[in-house]
């Protein structure tokens, strides 16, 4: 790990790769080759090698969501680590457990694997969003969010082309997967562990948890967007190999159809959030995701078959992809030295669903898919009449619209 140590303000002398802007990058692009490998992988994975059922799968993905719980950790261990350190030791421990995924292919072992795997990921994109905030300015954020998404749907979409390129003709199989994209992701992180140096913030974040009254329509946003994402992660995947039998090199050409997709759109989407603002961007992504909520169910109701199902589950992930939105309007409304504690608060409040969701709702999944996603629709409804409460210009002491015209509070 490189030793130098550079203010903020310095580091528009460096070559434009080695900027700050150079690295978030970099880890956009690290983070997806384990990640979404394994993601592509899993559900296939666990049923023709471990058997999984809906019971199983729930309970992987409760296991694999408690270290997004314990993210306010994050705190204790910025006291002793610098978050740009923590980002990069954090994305090696991600890459290394999913490397070594299919060395355990049993329940207990998949489990270990994933935890592990988890923490990696989970204390990554804790303090990954947290130098996004703090390294981007606020007028640029829009436009250099929606490139950084571009960059890690990119990062995706060679993980799934050269598993659907690959997989059959090289008679590839999970183990040579997972630690080829594993051990890639290491590799880049020795890399940009070594090329770039230490970035010194200009606002010194506190050490301490920051729990803030007028923070409160973002952290129930956040707890909003955890439980929404259960439904898609979990079970929307689930349900395309569960019901329609779709094959790892299909499953993966709809990923990579849809990170195609997000790669070329998400940098229009920042360009929009900068010109409508999150209010209206939120608003729209949570209708949507109301309507595609119901037309699972309709997979179920009405025999819907496997062309219906493959768009709509790229219209999830296309929706998803807009969620960087919450970021900006946090980002608008903070004070700048809460950005790291209350990155790790929030990603806590993000995953309080996601203890429970997965294991409660793989039992409802036994018996009635279609509620499952029916239950996802209400979430999305219900979140889109929180964001109505955002205003169109975010600010500290404007965070929402019961707070116009008051005083910023003290606290």
């Amino acid at each position: 790990m490189s030793r130098a140590m550079m203010p903020l303000a310095d580091a528009a002398s460096l070559p434009l790769w080695r900027r700050p802007e150079g690295l978030l990058y970099l880890m956009a692009a690290a983070m997806p080759l384990s990640f979404a490998t394994w993601s592509a992988l899993l559900n296939n994975f666990v049923i023709e090698v471990a058997s999984f059922t809906g019971k199983e799968i729930g309970w992987l993905h409760t296991v694999r969501e408690i270290p997004g719980f314990l993210a306010i950790g994050v705190i204790l261990i910025l006291l002793v680590l610098r978050e740009q350190v923590l980002a990069l030791v954090a994305l090696a421990l991600l890459g290394a457990a999913s490397g070594v995924t299919a060395w355990f292919p049993s329940f207990t072992g998949i489990l270990v694997c994933t935890l592990l795997s988890s923490i990696g990921f989970h204390y990554f994109e804790t303090v990954n969003q947290s130098l996004q905030l703090q390294w981007i300015d606020k007028a640029r954020a829009p436009i250099v969010l929606g490139r950084i998404v571009a960059v890690g749907a990119g990062a995706s979409l060679v993980a799934y082309g050269a598993i659907v390129a690959l997989w059959e003709v090289l008679g590839l199989d999970y183990n040579k997967v997972y630690l080829a994209s594993g051990g890639l992701t290491v590799l880049i992180v020795l890399f940009a562990a070594l090329a770039f140096p230490q970035f010194e913030n200009p606002n010194p974040q506190h050490k301490h948890m920051v729990l803030r009254r007028r923070y409160w329509l973002y952290y129930a946003l956040q707890f909003m967007a955890g439980a929404r994402r259960q439904i898609f992660v979990v079970f929307a995947g689930f349900m395309m190999v569960e019901r329609f039998g779709m094959k790892v090199s299909e499953m993966t050409m709809l990923l990579l159809v849809n990170y195609l997709i997000n790669m070329a759109v998400a940098p229009s989407m920042g360009r929009a959030l900068g010109r409508y603002g999150e209010r209206n961007v939120m608003g729209f992504e949570y209708i949507g995701l109301t309507l595609v909520f119901l037309a699972y169910g309709g997979l179920y109701w009405f025999g819907w078959g496997l062309v219906i199902a493959s768009g709509l589950f790229i219209l999830d992930q296309l929706f998803f992809a807009l969620s960087f939105s919450l970021k900006t309007y946090f980002q608008k409304i903070a004070d700048p030295r809460d950005i790291a504690p209350t990155a790790a608060v929030a990603f806590t409040i993000n995953h309080i669903a996601a203890v429970f969701l997965p294991a409660v709702l793989g039992y409802l999944w036994a018996t009635s898919p279609d509620h499952v996603f029916l239950l996802g629709a209400g979430m999305a409804l219900f979140a889109f009449g929180l964001i109505c409460l955002i205003p169109r210009h975010p600010e500290p002491g404007n965070e929402t619209v019961f707070s116009r015209g008051l005083p910023l509070p003290a606290e």
